[in-house]
């Protein structure tokens, strides 16, 4: 780690753009022959179909996009395009055309509503859209509402009235794009924050945040060479997307792996881990406390040698069921769509199960109090990212068009990301919760993390979301909202809930037991995975 620090150090030009200045220069080293054979983007859609783009294919197809773009949609730069497809190949076409051509992306999930897609037309005043039949009818119902909406590309092989055919624009456009220069600080994309509290706000990166800031995630916590093929199973419309199947694998010039996976399916993970080459894998924790349901004994996971986990806290026991049954740790980072990695468990670390590791090299990440005072370690208090004297290249610029909230983030020298959490006396850092989130019982604070972890190690739980709940005496009282096994279903609520107390007194102080419980067959998330601990909050307060 300390390796690492030293090492560390990137230079942020004045210019600088991704597809040409990354992107590009590994075409010529593939030309060179100083690359392995592997793909730059291998996709499966489990139907026998495949898809394999050299850097050289993935270039010229980019170009031919951005030629798609620029003509017949007559985007310019600073133009904003939102991008709603599945885990297609041309989702990563028009991820890099953008960058080509200097519009602004804005990616968004499949799951979207209308409601979403018209908050996201009207609040980010976008000019084109580009998405698939199953989205395109949601669109139009809104489209009438939406006065900078000019283009409306449909990825299909059929036509749909009032949108253009972006396959048959694709066939028929030229190859040759020439780049536009961009300044590193020059917006590169809008991602929409999922929203655990309030409507999403626009958060905006520059070409320098993702493209440059994402170095440190490539090399030093995916652990990636050009020799190396990752798969990273987040949904399209998340910055994890961004993060892991774009910037950090192409920065190091490794292979991208896609499933096209409509629906996630754990079997399909393992066969495919099974199938394929697949050396260095990432999923969401929800993910890896579905995988451990299960017996991994009959499969062989023969290439993998790295596993990463990102999006909320992994349980300490799933990282320990994952690697009894794997023999592999899974390497926790901790960041935000705000920013890059902030703190990670990089390669040649000690791992220790439930903290997030050390922070990146990219940044001055501190424990402070609500004055800004730096805060010893084991005190708990708000995760921070010093931006006095120097802000990092490798922050967000701004809640787009949102002056006040971007100004809210700032607290003395610091951004605050809204997370609490303490850093041990070795400068590892734990996870307590989302500042909203932590559970203030008789003065005692108890953070939700810590709880739910307690409540999965028990063989009956599948997974638990833990929030604050009334009290007329203690003020507010922890309560548990528990998924269980289905072994453990048809057992006599009454008991079982006495059983899961007792447990978690036993693993942890007794004071953050769980009073209340209830039991659920699923928890709210966002659309990205992450448990709306808000949202059963509200539920609760409401009573």
């Amino acid at each position: 780690y300390e390796a690492i620090k030293q090492q560390y150090r990137p230079e942020v030009p004045e210019y600088f753009n991704f597809a040409r200045d990354v992107l590009d220069r590994w075409t010529e080293v593939e030309k060179e022959g100083k690359k392995s054979k592997n793909p730059a983007l291998w996709w499966v859609d489990g139907a026998g179909e495949e898809v394999r783009w050299s850097f050289e294919e993935l270039g010229v197809l980019s170009r031919k996009v951005a030629n798609v773009l620029s003509d017949a949609c007559s985007l310019q730069r600073g133009d904003r395009v939102i991008l709603i497809l599945p885990r297609i190949p041309e989702w990563w076409l028009v991820n890099v055309a953008c960058m080509r051509t200097g519009t602004v992306l804005i990616p968004g999930t499949q799951q979207l509503t209308a409601k979403d897609i018209l908050h996201r037309l009207q609040k980010s005043k976008a000019k084109c859209i580009i998405t698939d039949d199953s989205v395109a009818p949601a669109v139009d119902s809104v489209g009438t509402e939406c006065q900078s909406l000019k283009f409306k590309l449909l990825v299909s092989e059929c036509h749909r009235e009032g949108w253009l055919n972006f396959k048959d624009l694709l066939k028929n456009a030229p190859s040759d794009h020439h780049c536009v220069t961009t300044k590193c600080q020059d917006p590169m994309a809008i991602y929409f924050t999922s929203g655990t509290t309030g409507s999403p706000k626009m958060t905006e990166h520059s070409h320098s945040s993702y493209g440059i800031g994402l170095t440190v995630s490539g090399r030093y916590w995916l652990d990636l060479t050009s020799s190396d093929i990752f798969w990273n199973t987040s949904d399209t419309g998340w910055a994890k997307s961004a993060w892991s199947s774009i910037f950090s694998p192409w920065i190091q010039g490794a292979c991208v792996f896609v499933h096209k996976m409509p629906h996630f399916d754990p079997i399909i993970v393992f066969e495919s881990l099974s199938r394929f080459p697949i050396t260095v894998f990432c999923s969401a924790p929800t993910a890896y406390r579905m995988f451990v349901q299960h017996k991994l004994s009959s499969y062989t996971f023969k290439s993998l040698r790295h596993c990463v986990s990102a999006g909320e806290p992994i349980n300490p026991e799933v990282m320990e069921e994952w690697k009894a049954q794997t023999g592999l740790d899974i390497h926790e980072g901790y960041g935000q769509t705000e920013t890059v990695l902030i703190c990670g468990n990089f390669k040649g670390m000690k791992i220790k199960p439930g903290s997030m590791g050390k922070p990146s090299p990219g940044y001055d990440v501190k424990i402070i109090d609500e004055n800004s005072n730096i805060l010893a370690p084991g005190k708990e208090g708000d995760i921070a990212i010093r931006v006095k004297p120097a802000r990092s290249l490798f922050l967000f610029t701004c809640y787009a068009d949102d002056p006040e909230k971007t100004e809210a983030t700032i607290r003395g020298d610091f951004y605050v990301t809204g997370d609490r959490g303490i850093m041990d006396e070795e400068g590892y850092f734990w996870f307590v919760g989302r500042a909203d989130d932590v559970i203030n019982s008789a003065g005692y604070r108890i953070g939700p993390f810590e709880v739910e972890s307690a409540l999965v190690e028990h063989p009956a739980v599948v997974e638990a979301a833990v929030v604050s709940s009334p009290d007329p005496i203690r003020g507010e009282v922890v309560k548990a909202f528990v998924v269980l096994t289905s072994d453990y279903a048809s057992h006599d609520p009454e008991k079982i809930m006495k059983e899961l107390q007792d447990h978690v007194k036993k693993v942890t102080a007794p004071y953050k037991y769980p009073r209340k419980m209830e039991f659920v067959q699923q928890l709210p998330k966002t659309i990205s995975g992450k448990i709306r601990r808000n949202e059963l909050r509200q539920k609760e307060w409401r009573k």
